[in-house]
């Protein structure tokens, strides 16, 4: 196990899967995989982090808004003194993001694009006041990413997906814990993206990941797993 510098932020790797292990179909328009049940569960989650990371085909994808939706939980933020919601993280090596993106529409939170330094003053053209660029050594790496975020202050990361920053997190041994979601159903497609790609992994049969919690939401199941010994036990 990596030791983690005491300035990197306690990180939280949540994603949904099909039973055979998709994130989603090979075709138009997003799966759903989550419940409400499940949805009110990761809105609760997502209200205690600094910030949420998803990456960049997540955003030309999805355009998600990333926002906590619960209204309580807002004003709870807001009279901690903290942003109505958490900030938003992505990381482009090519800088092919789309300004007008809910990402960087949507909510009041500070807005950061991790990306090459080649692709920075591009995307810093693009982007304008919608969001902070920060650019970092080619190939930029998640190790790199969590080190500035925990240098801005961020304490508590959501990792959001999808499949190659899942990869790139767990390869890298960066992730505390990660909570899992598994939906009734299967997807069957091996043209659909994956919860991960291939690679080495820090857990192996010889060095299992420790089951923290299972805990059954309507039709979906939470397995939530701990992955370093910061992991924060239910």
């Amino acid at each position: 196990m990596i030791p983690r510098p005491s300035t990197r932020p306690y990180i939280t790797l949540s994603s949904a899967m099909s039973i055979d292990g998709y994130l989603d179909n090979a075709l138009a328009g997003r799966l759903m995989l989550s419940n409400e049940a499940d949805l009110d569960r990761v809105d609760a989650v997502r209200a205690q982090q600094d910030a949420v990371l998803v990456g960049a085909g997540t955003v030309r994808k999805d355009a998600p808004h990333l926002l906590i939706r619960d209204p309580a939980r807002r004003r709870a933020r807001v009279a901690a003194g903290l942003a109505a919601s958490p900030a938003k993280v992505t990381v482009t090596a090519e800088g092919d993001l789309d300004a007008d993106s809910a990402f960087f529409t949507s909510g009041e939170s500070p807005k950061l694009v991790y990306t090459p330094r080649p692709a920075a003053s591009v995307l810093e053209r693009r982007l304008g006041s919608r969001a902070t660029v920060v650019p970092l050594t080619e190939p930029v790496t998640m190790d790199a990413v969590v080190d500035d975020l925990g240098e801005r202050g961020i304490r508590r990361l959501m990792v959001e997906g999808g499949g190659s920053v899942h990869t790139q997190f767990l390869q890298s041994d960066l992730v505390d814990e990660l909570q899992l979601v598994v939906a009734p159903f299967f997807v069957g497609d091996c043209r659909a993206p994956r919860l991960v790609g291939d690679g080495r992994f820090p857990w192996t049969p010889d060095r299992r990941a420790r089951l923290a919690e299972v805990r059954q939401l309507g039709d979906v199941v939470l397995l939530r797993y701990a992955l370093s010994d910061r992991c924060e036990t239910p």
